[in-house]
């Protein structure tokens, strides 16, 4: 008999089994994981330990010198992690022993790192005593503050000439303003890629990666967000520009969306060679956070939901949230259960929200299978910190909510207009709170985008906020 929470099996029964697609070392790990470079990292870093001084080193019991002389102990090996996602452990052990054999430091290879290998696993490196990690395949770039990191992120194959035949197909004039992205797996290319095109697109600009934040101030018109660096020189900014991102789609390509959402975005995906206008409908993504926003300003019980333990600044954030959720009246937990999903979640029925504190491609949990939903720190700042307010611009990164962060400056983050979001609202919100069966004023005066114009969400929220959810009850 099948209930909530169990299937009779059937289906795992009638389900096809195929072997298990394993990954076959590749041959030229010289060249796919900068053997050379990575080497360069390790022999010139510096990383060295020193033992520990014996028992005629020093002074003896009684306070007396010791007769032999002082001998500085001899250094010990360095000791390396080598962070691989699942997809390229089956080279681990090849790179490990070139990279030993090359510059004589001990490796340890770190392969458990499953949920969140884009982010850098110090605590694990850490444990295996490493005084360094070279961080290999996809990297989400979010900055560390413990040990120094050097990422390789695998020089993926890319077809120059179909990458710049589908840019061409997908941008027919040639004084579109277009800005380049790319997964980093493809940075290698993306010089090549620029030679070609630069000459017949004089507005097109190709964006840098970058995997430690740049000193200094950020000059006029300068962008720099998740790992990347670009210079907007458009009249009005960077939502006159189109995005032309290079890639599979994933959690990167969400981020990019959701958080320059005035911008069109096209792709190509080097993996298929397929390019296409990108049709996710950005104001029902983004309609969808704004009701959990409102599911969150709800909640009485949060469960703040450690999901990165690498990242700079998740301790003053963990702290920056359970003082947010003090002031509004609330109780909150903290909670380490690695990669969440419902039947993980589901154990903690009193809790009522959770937020996830993770990186800014891994925040972005799709809860919908979820018993309870799951939201991002920015949502919960929306929700429960009174001076924010929603001006168009979605915030992924958890470091912009800590005080003294550039998003403060209104120069830098101008409200925007978002006329198609509002009118759509009730469409979203209204059967959502229908199906919850426990709002009392959900009878009262629900034609909302009726009364209100669709100027922009920021001027209207206060309003729309009082008659969906009244404070009185």
């Amino acid at each position: 008999m099948a209930t909530a929470f169990s299937s009779d099996g059937e289906a795992a029964l009638r389900r096809e089994l195929g072997p298990a697609a394993a990954a076959a070392p590749r041959g030229d790990l010289d060249g796919f994981y900068e053997m050379g470079r990575a080497a360069a990292f390790v022999r010139g870093g510096g990383f060295r330990k020193v033992s520990g001084t014996g028992g005629g080193a020093g002074p003896g019991a009684a306070g007396r010198p010791s007769p032999r002389p002082h001998r500085l102990p001899p250094p010990v090996t360095p000791q390396v992690a080598l962070q691989f996602p699942d997809e390229l452990l089956a080279d681990a052990a090849a790179v490990a022993a070139r990279m030993e054999a090359a510059t004589g430091a001990e490796m340890y290879v770190l392969g458990d790192t499953t949920y969140g290998s884009c982010c850098v696993d110090e605590v694990a490196a850490e444990h295996a005593g490493a005084e360094a990690v070279l961080h290999y395949g996809p990297a989400c770039l979010s900055p560390c503050g413990k040990l120094p990191v050097l990422h390789i992120f695998g020089q993926q194959p890319l077809d120059i000439g179909r990458c710049a035949e589908a840019f061409r197909e997908l941008y027919p004039d040639r004084q579109s303003r277009v800005v380049v992205l790319n997964d980093v797996i493809y940075a290698h290319a993306m010089g090549e890629l620029e030679q070609q095109l630069c000459p017949e697109y004089p507005n097109i600009v190709f964006s840098r990666v970058v995997c430690e934040d740049p000193p200094g101030p950020a000059l006029p018109g300068e962008v720099r967000q998740f790992g990347r660096q670009f210079l907007v020189e458009a009249p009005g900014g960077l939502q006159d520009c189109s995005m032309f991102y290079v890639g599979a789609e994933g959690l990167a390509l969400t981020s990019f969306m959701l958080t320059w959402n005035r911008c069109p975005f096209s792709s190509f995906d080097p993996a298929t060679g397929c390019s296409r206008h990108e049709t996710l409908n950005v104001n029902r993504a983004l309609m969808r956070r704004l009701y959990l926003v409102e599911r969150a300003r709800d909640a009485r019980v949060v469960g703040i939901l450690v999901g990165t333990l690498g990242v700079v600044g998740y301790l003053a954030v963990l702290q920056h949230l359970r003082e947010l959720l003090h002031r509004a009246g609330k109780r909150s937990y903290t909670l380490a259960v690695g990669k969440p999903n419902p039947a993980k979640l589901a154990n903690f029925l009193e809790v009522d929200v959770f937020v996830l504190v993770a990186c800014a491609q891994n925040s972005l949990l799709d809860s919908s299978d979820f018993y309870r939903p799951v939201v991002t720190p920015y949502e919960l700042e929306l929700a429960c910190n009174p001076a924010r307010e929603w001006t168009g611009n979605y915030l992924t990164d958890f470091r912009d909510l800590l005080p003294g962060n550039s998003w403060k400056t209104a120069a830098q983050h101008p409200p925007v207009v978002c006329p198609a979001l509002l009118p759509c609202l009730e469409a979203v919100v209204a059967p959502a709170l229908h199906r919850l069966g426990d709002r009392r004023e959900y009878q009262a005066n629900m034609i909302v985008s009726r009364q209100v114009p669709a100027h922009t969400l920021s001027s209207h929220r206060p309003s729309l906020q009082r008659r969906l959810f009244p404070t009185s009850r």
